[in-house]
Parts: C-alpha cells; sequence; structure tokens
C-alpha cells in the first residue's frame, strides 16, 4: 500500500513553489516525519515530512520542478514486514539441507553489502541525519561530503553551514598545493567574484552555466532563486506605485552609547541576552508610530488602513538573501524582549529555518544598512506598507554645541515614506520624534 506525498497548504498569497532538493531516493527506507523534500518559496524554504514508515517509492516532481498545493510530487510504500519476515524463515529452512553452501553464500552476501554500504555512507548519513538543517544537507550532498569528516562547531557538536564552508576551504587549499598535472577548469566554489563574495554566498550559489568569451574571459549564469526575483519584483512595485520621497536627520548618539555601556554588563546577566542599538530604535520607533498613525497605516485600494497594533520588521541578511522577520506588538515587548527576538530571528535567518509566519505582515520596517558600514543610504519601502526607517553607521564626526566645536559619534537616519499617504510635515516630525528620544533615553521609559 503506498501513501502520497503532497505539497502541504501554502500561505496566503503564495501561489505555488519550487521543490529545491529530495533527501530520499526510490528504494530508501524512509520513517515517519522524517523530512523528504525541501521546497522553496518566495520566502521561506519548507520541510515535507514523510507521511508514514516504509520505503520510497515514485518521485513524480524532480529538483526544479513547480508545484503547488495540494499536488502530489511522489509515493512511500508500506514497509512489507510480514513478508519479510516469511522469507527469512524459509531461508532458515532451506539452510538446514545446505548449510555449507547457505553460509558461504551469506558470507559473500554480507561482505557484499558491507562493500555497498561503505561506498553510499556518506550520502545516506548526510540525507537522514535530522541533524542537519535543510542548508547544510544540501550543501553535503551537492559536494557529496562525508559529515563524519566536518566538524561541528555548532551546540553539542553540530555542522553549521560555516562548518561546510571551512571544510570546503580548507579541501580546496589542499588541492591547491598537490601537484597539477593539467589544467583544471574554474569551479563554481574556486573562483574569486568581483565585489567579494563571501565563500558561504559561493557555495550556496545554484548550479551555473560557464561560458568563455574572446581573450578567455568567463562569465557565468547563475539561475535566480525564488527569494531574490520576489523581492526584485517588490522593489520595482514599490517604486512603481509608490510616491517614495526620503527625509534625512542625524542623531548624535553619544547618550544612547554611554547609557549602553553602564548597563551593558548587568543587562546581559538580568537577561541572558546582550543590549544593543536595535532595541533602542525599536522602542523609538513604536512610541513616533503612535503619536503619527500614518506612518503606521497602508493602502488598500481607495482606502486607507490604520493598524491599531505594532509590528515592526527588522532587515536581516540571510545566505539566502534580505529577509524581515516580523516583531509583533512591538507596545507590550520590553528591551530584553526585543533583542532576544532579534537574537533568535538571526540565529534562525542563517540557519534558514525562519517559518512563513515569521515573516508574514508588518506595518513598519527598520534596516540598519550600518553593519555592513553604509554612511547614508536610500532604503526603499516594503509594500503595502508606507515607510522604512534607515539606520547608518555611527561615526565621529565635528558638531557645533554651545557655540563650540566638539567630536560626537553621529548616526545619518533615512525615513522613506509613500507621499501618497504621509505629508512631509509628519514624516519631518516622525523623524524628529526618534532623534529626541535617542538623545535623551529617558523619554524612552517615561514615553514622553
Amino acid at each position: 500500500m503506498s501513501t502520497e506525498v503532497k505539497i502541504p497548504q501554502l500561505p496566503e498569497s503564495v501561489s505555488d513553489a519550487t521543490i529545491v532538493s529530495w533527501h530520499k531516493r526510490p528504494g530508501d527506507a524512509v520513517q515517519r516525519d522524517e523530512i523528504l523534500v525541501d521546497i522553496e518559496t518566495d520566502k521561506v524554504v519548507l520541510e515535507v515530512p514523510a507521511p508514514q514508515d516504509g520505503v520510497m517509492g515514485d518521485i513524480i516532481e524532480d529538483e526544479g520542478s513547480v508545484v503547488t498545493a495540494g499536488q502530489v510530487i511522489g509515493h512511500v510504500e508500506a514497509s512489507e514486514g510480514k513478508e519479510s519476515s516469511d522469507k527469512e524463515s524459509g531461508k532458515k529452512k532451506s539452510g538446514k539441507k545446505d548449510s555449507g553452501k547457505g553460509k558461504q553464500a551469506e558470507k559473500d552476501s554480507k561482505s557484499g553489502k558491507t562493500a555497498e554500504g561503505e561506498s553510499h555512507s556518506s550520502q545516506k548519513q548526510a540525507q537522514d541525519d535530522p541533524a542537519l538543517s535543510p542548508a547544510v544537507r544540501k550543501l553535503i550532498n551537492e559536494h557529496d561530503l562525508d559529515p563524519g569528516e566536518i566538524q561541528g562547531s555548532g551546540k553539542g557538536g553540530r555542522i553549521l553551514k560555516e562548518d561546510v564552508v571551512k571544510h570546503l576551504d580548507e579541501a580546496e587549499a589542499e588541492s591547491t598545493r598537490a601537484p597539477q598535472h593539467k589544467a583544471e577548469p574554474e569551479t563554481e566554489n574556486t573562483r574569486t567574484e568581483p565585489g567579494g563574495a563571501s565563500s558561504e554566498q559561493k557555495a550556496s550559489t545554484p548550479p551555473t552555466a560557464s561560458t568563455s568569451t574572446a581573450g578567455g574571459r568567463t562569465e557565468k549564469r547563475v539561475p535566480m532563486t525564488r527569494l531574490r526575483a520576489r523581492v526584485a519584483e517588490r522593489l520595482v512595485e514599490a517604486q512603481q506605485t509608490a510616491a517614495m520621497l526620503t527625509t534625512f536627520n542625524e542623531v548624535n548618539m553619544k547618550p544612547v552609547m554611554d547609557l549602553r555601556a553602564q548597563y551593558k554588563d548587568r543587562f546581559e546577566k538580568r537577561h541572558g541576552v546582550r543590549l544593543g542599538f536595535m532595541s533602542f530604535f525599536v522602542k523609538a520607533a513604536t512610541e513616533a508610530l503612535k503619536r503619527f498613525p500614518e506612518v503606521n497605516a497602508s493602502i488598500d485600494g481607495k482606502d486607507i488602513v490604520y493598524h491599531g497594533y505594532f509590528d515592526i520588521g527588522i532587515a536581516v541578511s540571510a545566505p539566502r538573501g534580505l529577509v524581515v522577520p516580523i516583531l509583533r506588538d512591538t507596545d507590550s515587548l520590553t528591551m530584553s524582549d526585543v533583542e532576544r527576538s532579534i537574537n533568535e530571528y538571526g540565529k534562525k535567518a542563517e540557519s534558514g529555518n525562519l517559518s512563513m509566519e515569521d515573516l508574514t505582515g508588518g506595518t513598519f520596517t527598520i534596516s540598519n544598512g550600518g553593519v555592513f558600514g553604509s554612511l547614508l543610504s536610500t532604503p526603499i519601502i516594503n509594500p503595502p506598507q508606507s515607510a522604512i526607517l534607515g539606520m547608518h553607521r555611527i561615526q565621529e564626526r565635528p558638531m557645533a554645541e554651545n557655540g563650540q566645536v566638539v567630536i560626537r559619534p553621529m548616526m545619518y537616519l533615512a525615513l522613506s515614506y509613500d507621499h501618497r499617504l504621509v505629508d512631509g510635515r509628519e514624516a519631518v516630525q516622525f523623524l524628529v520624534t526618534i532623534k529626541d528620544m535617542l538623545e535623551d533615553p529617558a523619554r524612552l521609559l517615561l514615553e514622553v
């Protein structure tokens, strides 16, 4: 008896998905709830578990296929435990009559099975090990690696994606030192890309088609991932549909930095999480959103929807691209709640375990380009939101205070907003409110 493997119900507004990788092949043993296949939607990678114990049957949809919710992509055959037991019983009875040949055949069979098992052990281990994340399994299978040879740096020795990348880099360095008898074409993982792409990004890049141009220069064609395609679509949509405008200001970060330096050790000891700058910005933005509801609203057709809650998205750079997990009800979160949630989202983004629920919704977004060294930029609105706040690098600059020139750690702030909904006056006052609260952090506590 076989059971269908179906694509699960996809979140609202997601019409289809793409099969990224199968972890089982026809004939492989399968346990109930074991991950069979990874599928990629516009935002996240979802795992499809086995519906029952048994053996992997046919695979209807191969990797790269576009599928929809409820579509059958394969079958799992039920285990034939009774039949196997009967066959084993029959073998024992026949073995009494021809014990010499039977034992020798059994010995040869065991030897053959051992050799065969050793040849496929690394691939099976990568497919079956539940401790490996989808991204790690995919990378191990792509490069035909043995997980047992990779040193894990995660909790309990768990293998992380950066461990696989480091293992690949070490293997590459070793092969480079070895004598070269003939020139080998550059592979995707040994090329140095313009712009200094990291080894992790290169290792996780989809298969490419390389071509040679005049003069021996090479080019490569990489299929755009669903996430990157969706990001591109939404950014173009924002520029084409919203009347986007950006206003700038600057904030003196010294009060926040002094407060953080004074209490960061006690904060971490008390709450078990480090005190960063983002929690100050989230709380300041939340208070500003309360005062200027237009910035927390969105346009739906010819209607304006004023949201009575504050769900702030925090832009996070992940191996697959930019993702924006949502902090829900930030008006009821403490500073430690914010820092803890951001820390958890960062880990989930790195391992590719963000769920659709983590990324759905949001009434306002904060993007911190300063972690990459950005001094000033114009962030693009995330539709259907009406505004986005851009943080930037903290840099010491000479400032005039009370008729004297002093050096202060300054940060440029940028607020991009939809001028159809938010007027310039509200946008400027919104940004000034954030500036005032950060330059006098006591106002965050007093909400004044």
